[in-house]
C-alpha cells in the first residue's frame, strides 16, 4: 500500500515559521483577554453526538465529523438495523461544549463567569481561502450576566485585542456590525410570515451581501412564500442607504411584535461601545446581519475588514442553551474570532518573518572539530539560553550559503562558524 504524503483535504501542515506566527498571535490574544478578566478553560475535542445534533448549531450540524461506535456497541447497532452508527462527534464550535461544561461545573465557577477558550474545531466544509476543515477558534464568553454590560465588554475586549494584532501590519480600520435576533423575528412576523417560517426566511436574508434584495425575493418566492408577504417584508429593507440607526429602522415595526426595550438596548450597546473602542474602529447597526447559529436569542455581532469577503469575528447572546443541559436557563453571551482568517490576513500583509526571538544565534560546526571544542560550544550555548537567547547548533553543510539562507528564513540573524583550526 502506498502512503500519501499530503494532508487530508481541508487540513494543512504547519511549518516552523507558521507556528511562530501563530504562537505569537495566540500569546497576544491570551494576554489581551486576560487583562479583561477572562479565564482560560479547555473542553474535550469530542462531544456526545446528541449534544452536537440538538438543532442548536444551524447548518454546522450537517458538517459534523462523526465518530463511529466501537466494538460490541457497533455490532449491536448493526444487528438492530439502526441508521445511526455514531455515538460521538468532533466539535464544530466551542459554544456547545462550553454550555455543557458550565452545566457540569457551575457550582465550582464564579458568577458571572468570564471564559476564554482556544482550540481546534472541525467542519466537513468546502475548503477555500481562509476556510479549512480543521481550524482554531478563540472564544470569549460571559455566563450569568443578563445585562448588556456583557455585550459591551465582549465588544470592547475583542476590538482592543484585534487593534493590537492588526497594528503590527498597519491595519487600523475594521467594522463591528450589530443586530438583534428579536428585531429580525419582529420584521418577519409583521410582514406576515408564520413563526415556523422565520428560520428559512433568515437563511435567505443572510445572503443579502451576495445576491441583494432581488435575489432574496426570487429565493423566497421559489421557496413557496406568498408574493405579497415577500413584498411587504423586503419593503422594510428597501430604504436602507448608508448608516441607519436601530431606532429609525424599527420605527415602523409595531410594538406588539417588538419590545421597545430591545431597540433601546441595541442603541445603548452601540453608544457605550463607541466610547470604549479605538477611534479608527467603526461600529454600526446592521439590520441584515443574521448569524447562522440557531442558538442565538438576542444581540448578535460580526466584524469585517474592507478588502476581504469574510468576517473575522462573530457572536451574540444565547440565553436558552445552557438550560438544555441543566434544566435552568443561564444568561450567556460570547464572541468568537476566526483565528485562521486573521492569520490569512497577517500573512497577506507581513513583509518579514516573525523572528524566533529578539536575541538568537546559529552556530555552524565544521568537520573534524575536536570533542573538547564542541563541549565548550555546548556550555556557552547553555549559558546563552539561560540569558534568553535562542541558540541552534548545526553541522556545517557543503552549501553553507543555502544553509544560512534557510536559517535566515526561519528568523535567525546572528551566525557563528566554527572550524577545526
Amino acid at each position: 500500500m502506498k502512503f500519501i504524503k499530503t494532508p487530508v483535504k481541508g487540513m494543512c501542515d504547519m511549518l516552523p515559521a507558521d507556528m511562530r506566527l501563530r504562537e505569537h498571535i495566540l500569546q497576544m490574544i491570551k494576554t489581551s483577554y486576560a487583562s479583561y478578566g477572562f479565564m482560560q478553560i479547555e473542553t474535550p475535542v469530542m462531544e456526545h453526538i446528541e449534544n452536537l445534533t440538538s438543532k442548536q448549531g444551524g447548518d454546522n450540524e450537517k458538517l459534523i465529523f462523526k465518530v463511529m461506535k466501537r466494538g460490541a456497541d457497533l455490532t449491536r447497532a448493526i444487528e438492530a438495523g439502526k441508521q445511526e452508527f455514531a455515538d460521538n462527534g468532533l466539535r464544530y464550535d466551542l459554544t456547545v461544549p462550553l454550555a455543557r461544561y458550565y452545566a457540569n461545573n457551575k457550582e465550582k465557577l464564579p458568577t458571572p463567569f468570564k471564559a476564554l477558550q482556544i482550540g481546534n474545531v472541525w467542519r466537513a466544509d468546502n475548503p477555500q481561502k481562509g476556510r479549512f476543515r480543521q481550524f482554531t477558534q478563540c472564544d470569549i464568553d460571559i455566563l450569568g450576566d443578563d445585562t448588556n454590560l456583557a455585550e459591551i465588554e465582549l465588544i470592547a475586549a475583542t476590538s482592543d485585542m484585534l487593534s493590537q494584532i492588526f497594528s503590527e501590519v498597519g491595519i487600523t480600520d475594521f467594522t463591528i456590525h450589530i443586530n438583534d435576533r428579536q428585531i429580525l423575528r419582529a420584521a418577519a412576523l409583521q410582514a406576515g410570515f408564520e413563526e415556523e417560517a422565520i428560520g428559512s426566511v433568515l437563511i435567505s436574508l443572510d445572503k443579502y451581501d451576495k445576491i441583494g434584495l432581488e435575489g432574496i425575493r426570487r429565493e423566497l418566492i421559489e421557496n413557496g412564500y406568498a408574493e405579497d408577504v415577500v413584498t411587504r417584508y423586503l419593503a422594510i429593507y428597501e430604504s436602507l442607504q448608508g448608516d441607519v440607526t436601530c431606532g429609525d429602522f424599527c420605527s415602523d415595526i409595531a410594538e406588539n411584535y417588538l419590545d421597545r426595550k430591545v431597540v433601546e438596548g441595541v442603541d445603548d450597546i452601540i453608544s457605550c461601545a463607541k466610547a470604549m473602542i479605538n477611534e479608527h474602529v467603526k461600529i454600526t447597526f446592521d439590520p441584515t446581519l443574521v448569524r447562522g447559529m440557531g442558538y442565538y436569542t438576542g444581540t448578535i455581532f460580526e466584524i469585517s475588514i474592507d478588502g476581504y469577503n469574510f468576517s473575522i469575528a462573530g457572536g451574540g447572546r444565547y440565553d436558552k442553551m445552557i438550560g438544555k443541559f441543566c434544566g435552568q436557563d443561564v444568561s450567556a453571551c460570547g464572541f468568537s474570532i476566526g483565528f485562521e482568517r486573521i492569520i490569512t490576513i497577517l500573512k497577506d500583509k507581513l513583509e518579514t518573518v516573525t523572528p524566533v526571538s529578539e536575541k538568537n544565534l546559529a552556530i555552524l560546526i565544521g568537520k573534524n572539530v575536536p570533542l573538547d571544542r564542541k563541549l565548550e560550544i555546548f556550555k556557552r550555548a547553555k549559558a546563552l539560553r539561560a540569558e534568553g537567547t535562542t541558540v541552534t547548533i548545526q553541522p556545517m553543510r557543503k552549501n553553507m550559503k543555502q544553509q544560512i539562507e534557510k536559517l535566515e528564513a526561519e528568523g535567525f540573524k546572528e551566525f557563528e562558524k566554527v572550524y577545526n583550526d
